[in-house]
């Protein structure tokens, strides 16, 4: 349930956002900026997954987070290969049909967590929905492969939504990750644009199975991509609706020419009036910024609620 005190400042709150939506650029400004990836940790952390051979969403898909959270020592593993079944017209991860199932990975992913001495992983994938089981068998056994290499070890899960085959999810669930995140990424307006293959509601329905189950709950939107101020209002309420504890929210980036180009850029002055707004909302942690991404400083993310 939305908080009174929200209720009350709805108008106070939609009129400041109105005006700063206002006066959005589509010019790429100078807050926009990003470290290129150096130093010992960051080639520490390369050789690891490099020699497990292993994909990380930090590469495929061109995080502009990458050189920060890898000096920190920590990074997001992607399973499940690096080719992925959907075409998201914001994802610079490789569209196509993947040719192979990796059984070993799981064990591979556990071995890198242990080699960076990890207190909390956060684990992705593509979408296979060639899969029957839309590769949860997989998911599971990175799980419960991580786990074993600590069990204080905290795993946070950012899943796709496996074409709604619930079964699947419950099969992810039982293997008892920490965290369960799926990204609604974008307005339902967007959809057929930016997430063409995947459904607004049946995104929610999964963090309210989640949610339901007993997980804490996370979830991300991206701006910048043509939404309106109140459709960002209406998501969160839509989040609230199914109990969602965490959320994101960061400025969408176009990865290369062919992707979605960014139709604005949303200044640091509203990710703080969002922040503050979902705060007021009763949402448990809100990370919104520019830079902001799913998975950035995810620890922080957690351990707060």
């Amino acid at each position: 349930m939305i908080k009174e005190k929200y209720v009350g400042n709805m108008s106070s709150n939609k009129k400041n956002l109105n005006k700063q939506f206002a006066h959005i650029s589509s010019h790429k400004p100078n807050w926009i900026k990003v470290t290129l990836p150096t130093g010992k940790r960051y080639q520490d952390i390369k050789t690891i997954v490099d020699e497990n051979r292993l994909h990380t969403v930090c590469e495929s898909a061109a995080c502009p987070n990458r050189g920060e959270c890898w000096n920190l020592g920590t990074a997001t593993f992607m399973i499940l290969g690096n080719v992925c079944t959907r075409s998201c017209g914001f994802c610079n991860v490789q569209t196509g049909k993947p040719t192979e199932l990796d059984l070993d990975e799981p064990l591979r992913v556990a071995e890198a967590v242990k080699k960076m001495n990890l207190e909390y992983v956060v684990v992705t994938s593509v979408n296979r929905d060639e899969l029957k089981d839309g590769g949860s068998g997989i998911w599971a056994e990175t799980i419960r492969a991580i786990k074993t290499v600590n069990q204080s070890i905290q795993v946070e899960v950012l899943l796709p939504d496996f074409a709604g085959n619930w079964s699947a999810l419950n099969t992810v669930l039982l293997a008892q990750p920490d965290v369960i995140n799926h990204n609604v990424e974008t307005v339902p307006r967007l959809y057929i644009q930016v997430r063409p293959q995947a459904k607004f509601e049946r995104s929610l329905k999964l963090l309210a199975i989640a949610k339901q189950q007993g997980f804490t709950t996370k979830s991300g939107l991206m701006l910048g991509l043509g939404e309106s101020e109140q459709e960002v209002i209406e998501v969160m309420k839509k989040w609230l609706s199914v109990g969602c504890d965490i959320i994101t929210i960061g400025q969408y980036l176009q990865p290369t020419k062919t992707h979605l180009k960014v139709e604005q850029f949303v200044p640091p002055e509203v990710f703080s009036r969002l922040a503050q707004l979902g705060k007021e909302m009763g949402f448990k942690n809100v990370f919104s910024g520019p830079l902001v991404r799913s998975s950035y400083h995810a620890k922080e993310q957690a351990i707060l609620i």
